[in-house]
Formats: structure tokens, C-alpha cells, sequence
């Protein structure tokens, strides 16, 4: 029995399943009271095996670093020690925005030792979109990298950000009034010793917020407990794949959920590598390449990435060694999966989840791969697909896709709450159902087929974009008086921002001025939100009480293509 799975079993009853009827019926994990990921397993395998390897670190220049699990104890360990140095204690809130620099995977293992509540971000973030998280979540300390404009972006927010004590930077410019981290870091003592007594973490206490898309509002804060790591578990090795020793590369920054999904706790749970490539800029050839030079066991990429790397010629490059693809974050396209199929051997396997969840729904291991399914419900989940009054679906109706009895039993997976949102979780959580706002429908099969989304969320390139940040930042520019923002497809992309716009009295519209509130939007808001195409109307759909019909929106756009 290989390491990996002496280490899986210590909180899953079986490993291996004979079909999977068997693995939905019969899997269970178990969580100690106190299970803490970064003592109870990181530390563990620095113990049991130090030499074994955790990560390849990456970029386009041609660096690559090897950390040991040894490696990443002692820097954890220093992390740690630097942090509670710099004020931080359990409990306090710390948001960092790291691209995916070792500290990324080190800060966050240290504030789980800690017991601090860390906000995995992304660094696209600007002004108004930093002040609106400090101020939501409380947070007490902020890491960036030494990015200039992020770093311009953090000092301006910090006037309007009380609750923040501590501004930190990883990286060679350090500006005034901001401690040098790695410095910190460097001096600080190696020993760590796990919080004992009343110290100690319990497995329900407080540990991950990660900001929703904010689709009928601002983003929402979403709660993860100690818990959440070991329903990874199945994300890695029943979706996944992942082996003890694989070299696993999942595309995603530290600032999205799947970061956590696909780069963090499953596939170390099991042993595995992770390739950590901290490209500046995403280019398609140099992944290639990267891909081979690393003899990549385990891939996962958003179906953007799979578009453009068919479009390359792949015939040149040796895949031999890659042995599992999967692909979540929106429908992929079937030719996309033919063509990565016929270039490498391998078809993406799909999944369906969520920031409140882990995996709901996917292709796992030993089931036939339908395409363009996303599979079968997780065993961690009771997952249905019911009516508006709560029946579930006959075969190929579509349905909202819930999760049942999350009051009866909290699956260990599922968020806790929306942080400082009491009401937002009473009407996620309705009749002892959590509601995705999201549709599917069953085949006769038992597959599900997702269908699309109540909330009006838009996917572009694997992100996650929420109308109202954008329309918020649309209707700054002084020329807009009105603002609905909606999806038009895109062949590359998937979906593209559209914002349909309604100008002040005595503005023209021209496509200059849609140039000038496209420039506009990337520096209200992060640059991927901006609007790629803008129409100007007369006035937008509504409904009798005034709310913007986007619905109406989207099925006009449907008949001009």
C-alpha cells in the first residue's frame, strides 16, 4: 500500500470501490474533533517521509525549485511564528493576494495552524474592490505581492480600511509603511508547536473565505470550515485520479476556489506533486511545453485553456505521460474533447461545484464518461434536481439542481454560512435544501446534464463574473444612466461581458465612448470584467416593479445570431 493511500485511509473508510453504485452507497469519512489539514497532514508526511516531494515550482524563465514536504513544514513553521510576530492571532482575518509565489501555499497552511481565517484573492483586484472586502470581513492583516499596481491599489484602499493593522508584501520592493515579509519571515524561529487546550482549533471552527461572484448584490462571503479540506479528498482521488507520486498541475490562481480544488489539500491527501507555475501571462505553447518538460501525470484546466491549446499544434509535443485530464467551471464544448482526446489519449473528464462546495457532481473513477455530462451526484452529497415545489425531476426535465437535508446532516464539504449574511443563508437553505441557482437535467442513465444558471452569473475564460460589480462600475462613468450586464457567447472564450447601457440626455453614443467606458470599467474593477461588447439602448427591459429583465436581454441577443 503505497503512502498516499495510508494516508487517505486514515479518514476514508475504503479507497478503492468496485463500481460506482458502491462508492455512492458505502463511502464515509471521518473527521476528528480537532482534524486540522495542515498539522494532521502536511506535518505528518514531513515526519513520516521528509524527502518525499511536494512541489515543483515554476515559471516562464525556465526556474524550477523543488520543496520537500520538509521544506514546506519549516517554511510553514517560520510563516507561522513571523505572522503571530506581526499581531495575528486565532481568529483574526487575513487577506492575501500572492499569484501563486510559495507563499501563497505557505501563508495559508500557517494561518491554519494558527487558527486565523485566511481570504485566498485574487490580484486583479482594485481599489474599490479591496476596501469592500476589508471592511465585510473585518481583516486585520493584507498580503500582496510587490506588484506596483497592486500595491498602489492596497495603499489607496487603506485610508478607508479601519480594521486592517498590518500591510505586508512578499518580493524585492517593499514600499513605506509595509513590512517586508520574507524578511519577517527569514528571522523568525522554526519551531511551531501545535496549540494545545482551549487553543487548540475544533474541525467546526472558522478557517476559509472565499468572495462569491455577487450576482444579486456585492459578493457574498463564504464560509468554510476545518472540515472542508477532507471532502477534497474525493475531488482528487475519485475525480481526479490522483496517485501517490503523480506531478499534478491544475491551471488556477491562489485567488479562485479552485485553487483549494486543485492545488492544495486533495492532491496532497494523496501524495502528489504540485506544479505551482506562476506565469505572469498565460500563453498556450509555453504550457505545452511545460506540460512535457514536467511529464504531467494529472491535469485540470478551465475550458478556456483546453480551447486554446487545441488550436496549437499539439501533434509535436509527447503526452505520454499524462494519464488523467479533467475540466469544471462551464460546459465543454464535445469537439474540444475529441480533439484533446485524439492529440494526447486522454478525454477531460467534467465535474460540476461550486465556492460553497466541493464536488457535487462529476465523471469519477470507473464510470463510462458520457461528453458533455458532468457526471454523477458526489457520495458526499445528497444531490437532487427538483421542481419549484420541491419534487424532484422525472428524467429530462430540467430542474434546480439542490442538495437535500443539509439541516438533518451538514456534509462535510458544504459551506458553513455566508459569513456576516444570516439572511443570504436562510434563502440559500430554504425547506432543508441548499439551493445552487443553478439547472440541470437526468439522463435515463442517472447522468446530469447541467443546463445553465439562475443567478446570471457569467463565465468568461474560467472566471466567475458577477453582473453587479460590473454594471456598479459601468454606471460610474458619467455618461451612463443605466447599465444591465449579460453573456453573449464566444467561441474561444465560452461567454463574453456584454453590458447594454443607457446614456445621460445629450450624449451620443460612438464607439469611442465605448472604448472610453471599456478603459473606464479595468480601472474601477478587475481588468477581466470589463465589458468586451457594449450596446446602447433607448431604454432596458423591466419588469412592472422596475427590475431589469436580463432574461429579455439575453433572448434578443439569441435571435440576432
Amino acid at each position: 500500500m503505497n503512502g498516499g493511500t495510508v494516508m487517505i485511509k486514515n479518514y476514508l473508510n475504503e479507497t478503492d470501490f468496485t463500481s460506482y453504485e458502491d462508492m455512492k452507497e458505502n463511502l464515509r469519512i471521518t473527521c476528528p474533533d480537532d482534524f486540522n489539514f495542515a498539522f494532521d497532514v502536511m506535518d505528518r508526511w514531513a515526519n513520516e517521509q521528509p524527502a518525499k516531494r511536494a512541489m515543483i515550482w515554476c515559471d516562464d524563465h525556465g526556474t524550477r525549485i523543488d520543496y520537500s514536504f520538509s521544506d514546506l513544514k519549516r517554511l510553514t513553521d517560520k510563516t507561522a511564528n513571523a505572522l503571530v510576530s506581526l499581531g495575528i492571532a486565532r481568529g483574526d482575518v487575513v487577506m492575501f493576494m500572492l499569484k501563486q509565489r510559495v507563499e501563497a501555499w505557505t501563508c495559508m497552511l500557517a494561518m491554519h495552524k494558527i487558527g486565523a481565517i485566511c481570504i485566498p484573492a485574487t490580484h486583479q483586484l482594485t481599489k474599490k474592490d479591496i476596501e469592500y472586502r476589508c471592511n465585510a470581513a473585518g481583516v486585520k492583516m493584507v498580503i500582496t505581492v510587490d506588484d506596483p499596481e497592486l500595491v498602489a491599489y492596497v495603499q489607496e484602499s487603506l485610508p478607508q480600511c479601519p480594521s486592517v493593522k498590518t500591510y505586508a508584501v512578499v518580493g524585492r520592493s517593499i514600499p513605506d509603511g509595509a513590512v517586508d515579509l520574507r524578511s519577517s519571515i527569514e528571522k523568525a524561529s522554526e519551531a511551531f508547536q501545535r496549540p494545545q487546550g482551549d487553543d487548540r482549533n475544533r474541525a467546526s471552527d472558522p478557517m476559509l473565505i472565499y468572495f462569491s461572484s455577487g450576482t444579486t448584490g456585492m459578493p457574498k462571503m463564504v464560509l468554510h470550515n476545518y472540515t472542508y479540506p477532507l471532502a477534497h479528498i474525493v475531488t482528487a482521488h475519485f475525480w481526479h485520479q490522483v496517485k501517490d507520486g503523480d506531478i499534478s498541475l491544475t491551471m488556477s490562481d491562489s485567488g479562485w476556489g479552485k485553487f483549494a480544488w486543485g492545488k492544495l489539500y486533495g492532491q496532497w491527501f494523496c501524495g502528489a506533486t504540485v506544479v505551482a507555475y506562476d506565469s505572469e501571462r498565460f500563453h498556450p505553447v509555453k504550457l505545452l511545453e511545460l506540460m512535457q518538460e514536467l511529464q504531467i501525470n494529472v491535469f485540470c484546466a478551465p475550458p478556456t485553456i483546453y480551447r486554446f491549446l487545441i488550436k496549437e499544434d499539439m501533434a509535436k509535443y509527447n503526452f505520454s505521460s499524462l494519464r488523467h485530464a479533467s475540466v469544471a467551471g462551464e460546459p465543454l464544448n464535445p469537439e474540444v474533447v475529441y480533439q484533446f482526446e485524439k492529440f494526447t489519449g486522454v478525454a477531460p473528464a467534467e465535474a460540476y461545484g461550486q465556492t460553497e462546495t466541493t464536488v457535487l457532481v462529476g465523471n469519477f473513477k470507473g464510470m463510462p464518461i458520457k461528453v458533455g455530462s458532468v457526471g454523477k451526484p458526489s457520495p458526499l452529497y445528497n444531490v437532487d434536481i427538483v421542481d419549484e415545489n420541491g419534487k424532484t425531476c422525472p428524467p429530462r426535465e430540467v430542474g434546480s439542481i439542490v442538495i437535500r437535508g443539509v439541516y438533518d446532516h451538514h456534509p462535510i464539504g458544504l459551506f458553513c454560512e455566508y459569513y456576516r449574511d444570516s439572511q443570504a443563508t436562510e434563502d440559500a437553505c430554504k425547506g432543508n435544501m441548499y439551493n445552487t441557482g443553478d439547472t440541470a437535467w437526468y439522463d435515463e442513465d442517472g447522468y446530469i446534464w447541467f443546463e445553465g444558471r439562475n443567478d446570471d452569473v457569467i463565465k468568461c475564460s474560467g472566471y466567475r463574473i458577477g453582473p453587479y460589480e460590473v454594471e456598479s462600475a459601468v454606471l460610474t462613468h458619467p455618461a451612463a444612466l443605466e447599465c444591465a450586464v449579460t453573456a453573449v457567447p464566444h467561441p474561444t472564450r465560452g461567454q463574453v461581458v456584454k453590458a447594454t447601457i443607457v446614456l445621460v440626455k445629450g450624449v451620443e453614443p460612438s464607439e469611442a465612448l465605448k472604448k472610453e467606458i471599456q478603459e473606464h470599467v479595468k480601472h474601477i474593477t478587475a481588468p477581466y470584467k470589463y465589458p468586451r461588447v457594449i450596446e446602447f439602448v433607448d431604454e432596458l427591459p423591466k419588469t412592472i416593479s422596475g427590475k431589469i429583465r436580463r432574461v429579455e436581454i439575453r433572448e434578443h441577443d439569441k435571435k440576432k445570431q
